[in-house]
């Protein structure tokens, strides 16, 4: 019985000593690789020559060299004309009212205007202006937007000291994101956004890829901070995510007197 235990106690040894041995082999490969590798990251350069990139060099624009707009942007409205807008209803021409100040103010009930060109990932400048005369509640106070894509609002409204819902305020995008803060100068100023969008993605068969996102700057103050919008920013209803191209950007007619003003407006492509 002696024997036989001592056996068993030995062949238990020799497979756990096999086993350890086998273990610590891998565990030597596993660190000779390890050490390969941090050796490879570990070269690092030691001439500044070998981390400077000189191609492609970027194109060269002038910032404020196109009446103050950059010179690369495509100006959308300086308040002469509305010749690069047009009804999103039918395709007729814009019927918004152009004021002697370079501006133009939403012509109650005449529908929604968009740009006759179709954009994907933008940067957007403009400036809007509550009216001062309208002393209306909740969302019926100055109520517009501006519409990426045909599809993704970012708030208009006055809610200086008119309350509503927050993702729903001014600088939010519409049912889906609350501004981080608000930054809105006095009812009847001018307010300015400056708008980073990255369009969505769509592959052979329709389905969403990649959100789109948006980054939105308030009066120089950042309210969204690189939102990926959920999809089209329904007033019911969950946003969809039907596949689509480029498209128009717009600006709403909410139909309620509201009396938004829009000036200096202009758009670099992105894509």
């Amino acid at each position: 019985m002696k024997r036989i235990y001592r056996l068993s106690v030995l062949l238990v040894y020799c497979g756990f000593a096999v086993a350890c041995n086998q273990n610590a082999e891998a565990q030597t490969d596993t660190e000779a690789v390890q050490e390969e590798t941090v050796t490879e990251v570990e070269q690092e350069p030691t001439d500044p020559k070998e981390t400077e990139q000189w191609e492609p060099v970027p194109a060269e624009i002038d910032p404020v060299g196109n009446n103050g707009v950059p010179s690369d942007a495509i100006v959308l409205f300086d308040g002469s004309s509305l010749d690069n807008w047009e009804s999103a209803n039918d395709g007729s021409a814009a019927q918004w009212v152009l004021n002697g100040d370079g501006s133009m103010t939403v012509k109650d009930k005449t529908g929604d205007i968009q740009t006759k060109q179709s954009f994907g990932s933008v940067q957007l400048h403009l400036e809007w202006r509550s009216n001062p005369d309208n002393k209306a509640d909740g969302q019926a106070r100055s109520n517009s937007g501006v519409f990426l894509q045909n599809r993704y609002e970012v708030q208009v409204l006055d809610n200086n000291e008119n309350p509503t819902y927050v993702n729903g305020q001014a600088g939010s995008i519409y049912k889906q994101s609350p501004p981080l803060v608000k930054a809105a100068v006095p009812t009847g100023e001018w307010n300015t956004y400056d708008i980073i969008f990255r369009a969505p993605e769509f592959d052979a068969d329709g389905k969403k890829t990649k959100s789109a996102t948006i980054t939105v700057l308030h009066n120089g103050v950042l309210i969204q901070d690189h939102f990926e919008i959920q999809g089209t920013t329904e007033y019911i209803g969950w946003p969809k995510n039907d596949a689509h191209g480029k498209a128009p950007i717009k600006l709403q007619d909410h139909q309620d007197m509201s009396g938004v003003s829009y000036r200096n407006i202009w758009v670099r492509e992105l894509d």
